[in-house]
């Protein structure tokens, strides 16, 4: 289950709720979830503390009834916490938001090991490199010259890919797609350097990516991100890993970065580097794909 998505209620500012939005807190400001906690429950019983956002720097304190709500926020609102590291806190009133039957959750728990995906085909080395290996590649990459992109920078070894189609728009770190059969073999590797990332997968129903000549890129991108009818799953990309996607992993299911500031793995909450570099490996196929999945495939039968 993901976790739950509050806002601001409509209406007067003095609407209330048994829920606190709360500025200036969270982990991105040195604030551990169990140490909110344990301040705010001094006003009541709570259900829990969430992640206001991706900010990693706001916080939902959701208690069991509104009193308790209400006097934490007349202690701490606009006031110095000195238990929470002598932070001014900004509170207001939050809301549960409703959500449609079938929507999908923000978050999918993200695993440490591919094992774990249950997605045939898909490996993730730990250390494929050293430190001092990473170090030398970065630097070799930084002495040439790159080709930037909307939303990052690339660089091309052998063939180039052309980006005519944009798959980057504003706000995603890397739109959910499957390297196309027809263009490449059955194996594409990636090697992370520099920061890490989550990566997740979906496998949507059979057919639903397959390219409709009609309709536009954009129009391509939107349809896929409005589809809700498909499995997910997220692994941990740690820096110096190798991730290798072939068989099903490779053919029958979207990969993606979600763009955010931080993520949360296990529990922990861990914030993305300034940088991520991507070595990717493909090889270009130069007959027709005969791949064990005819319902995903673009390539000629």
């Amino acid at each position: 289950m993901g976790l739950p998505r509050y806002g601001r209620p409509k209406g007067f500012e003095g609407d209330s709720s048994p829920n606190l939005y709360v500025a200036n807190c969270g982990p991105a400001v040195g604030l551990s979830y169990d140490s909110i906690a344990s301040v705010f429950s001094a006003f009541g019983e709570l259900k829990g503390v969430f992640a206001a956002d991706d900010s990693g720097a706001r916080v939902i304190v959701s208690y069991r009834d509104e009193s308790s709500a209400t006097a934490a926020l007349e202690a701490f609102d606009g006031h110095p916490c000195p238990d929470l590291g002598g932070r001014s806190l900004h509170i207001r009133y939050s809301v549960l938001q409703p959500t449609s039957q079938g929507q999908v959750s923000d978050s999918v728990p993200v695993s440490l090991m591919a094992s774990e995906l249950n997605i045939p085909g898909l490996y993730l080395l730990q250390d494929f490199v050293s430190i001092k290996e990473e170090e030398e590649l970065l630097a070799a990459v930084e002495a040439k010259p790159w080709k930037s992109l909307a939303k990052r920078r690339v660089q091309h070894y052998g063939y180039e890919f052309c980006y005519e189609v944009n798959e980057y728009p504003t706000g995603v770190g890397l739109s959910p797609h499957v390297d196309t059969h027809s263009a490449f073999e059955g194996f594409i590797f990636s090697l992370s350097l520099a920061g890490p990332c989550i990566m997740e997968f979906r496998q949507y129903a059979e057919c639903a990516w397959l390219p409709n000549h009609t309709s536009s890129p954009n129009m391509k991108t939107e349809s896929l991100e409005n589809d809700k009818s498909f499995l997910r799953r997220a692994i941990y990309l740690p820096p110096r890993s190798m991730l290798l996607l072939s068989g099903e992993a490779r053919y029958a299911w979207h990969h993606y970065i979600p763009h955010h500031k931080i993520d949360l793995v296990k529990n922990s909450v861990i914030k993305r580097g300034s940088r991520r570099v991507s070595f990717t490996f493909r090889k270009v196929r130069t007959g027709p794909c005969k791949c064990e999945f005819p319902q995903y495939c673009d390539s000629p039968r």
